[in-house]
């Protein structure tokens, strides 16, 4: 059996040989560039940073300096780009500056600027950079024309000091700083959630009960003017009256039931979803092991992923039976929905997957989704542990409601 030599991809250029390949050339061009643009970041930095620096008695040395930083973060992503494509080194962009939006008042925007380490590690870059561009500059034109045999050894020598030096102080600093963007862009899924939800309750307040409690009190006025008049027909008005109001007020239970059920606050997870499973179109198998119940916000994302899952079962699976488990590991709560329908689905099917991926996302959970075609369907999600803390209110809450659904009772 024969090999075939394996291709090393731009990530990782292959060892140095005796041979002036396109990794050579690339290598030798991207070193005899490093003086002209180490000149041109040497400069920057000096008059930018330096000024900057010496001018911080002034009122203009310190947004100076802030400037110049927002500068060298400029300077840094083009040698990001330049080692990405010259030397194969594959560096993530640092997180962007937190609270630098001029938006938030000029000294956030100052501050934040100033203490800005990936701006400060280009400035210290830009410097070391020139006398490392003349040796560089220096040793490529001579191996060029004398040492030419040696050439790719040479090249990948200086090239591996220029991927450490690029790698050391143009990577993200450390795992914060990813993690930063990370938060910043799932703050902004949580905020574009909240809003879409209450849009939801106002659409359906607006369309439902509020309009079906408007024409209640419509036809409560009309009965009262009949009512001397022509008893039987006020009667009658009155009696559509109370269908409406029973009407109504399931209107209001479903709705109630969308932004937080009862039966969740009062029971937990195990009831909640057990009441879920009941709506479900197909049998559901309800397994609850949990020693503790959760916070109540990680219990409520628990219930609702669970509750948009069934309601896609029910919608588009085809399914004979779903079962749903929940359970604990260690500092993370698990969930897992499998039904065996025709399978199939993707996050980006339609169905709400990717908007529950996304939430999920926004309080550091996962979402994991496997559906061949034909079968069966296993979605996975885990959600932050996180314990339930004391709330003083509950039992005026759970009074409240019981006195609410007394009065309902009496109503219908």
């Amino acid at each position: 059996m024969t090999m075939s030599p394996s291709v090393p991809s731009d990530d990782a250029p292959p060892p140095a040989r005796f041979a002036l390949d396109r990794w050579t050339w690339k290598e030798f061009a991207h070193l005899l560039a490093n003086l002209p643009l180490a000149v041109v970041g040497f400069v920057y930095t000096v008059f930018m940073i330096g000024i900057g620096v010496a001018l911080t008695v002034t009122v203009v040395g310190l947004p100076l300096l802030a400037s110049g930083l927002h500068g060298e973060r400029l300077v840094g992503r083009v040698e990001r780009r330049r080692a990405r494509s010259m030397l194969g080194v594959r560096i993530d962009e640092p997180s962007p500056m937190v609270l630098a939006r001029a938006e938030q008042g000029f000294f956030p925007w100052l501050w934040s600027s100033l203490k800005d380490p990936v701006g400060w590690r280009t400035a210290l870059y830009s410097f070391v950079r020139l006398p490392w561009g003349v040796l560089t500059f220096g040793v490529m034109a001579v191996s060029f024309f004398v040492l030419w045999p040696v050439l790719p050894f040479i090249a990948r020598a200086l090239g591996n000091v220029d991927r450490a030096m690029v790698r050391g102080l143009l990577s993200p600093s450390d795992e914060l700083e990813r993690r930063i963007a990370e938060l910043e862009s799932d703050r902004g899924v949580v905020v574009d959630t909240a809003a879409a939800d209450l849009r939801r309750i106002e659409r359906d307040l607006h369309d439902g009960a509020q309009a079906r409690l408007v024409a209640l009190a419509m036809g409560l006025g009309l009965a009262k003017e009949k009512l001397t008049d022509d008893p039987e027909a006020a009667a009658r008005m009155v009696d559509e009256a109370h269908g409406e109001v029973k009407v109504a007020l399931q209107e209001l239970r479903d709705l109630a039931r969308g932004i937080h059920p009862a039966v969740l606050t009062d029971r937990g997870l195990d009831a909640a979803l057990s009441a879920i499973a009941s709506r479900c179109t197909v049998p559901v198998t309800v397994t609850v092991d949990l020693p503790a119940r959760p916070a109540e916000a990680i219990e409520g994302i628990a219930y609702f992923t669970v509750s948009e899952l069934l309601q896609n079962v029910s919608k588009h699976s085809a399914a004979r039976f779903a079962t749903v488990d929940v359970w604990r590991a260690a500092d993370r709560l698990m969930l897992q929905v499998t039904d065996n329908g025709r399978g199939g689905a993707r996050m980006d099917g339609g169905t709400g997957m990717a908007g529950l991926a996304e939430r999920l996302g926004a309080v550091d959970g996962l979402f994991v989704l496997e559906s061949p075609v034909g079968g069966p369907t296993t979605v996975t999600a885990e959600l932050p542990w996180r314990d339930r803390g004391p709330n003083p209110d509950s039992g005026r809450e759970r009074g409240n409601r019981g006195r609410s659904r007394t009065a309902a009772a009496k109503l219908s």
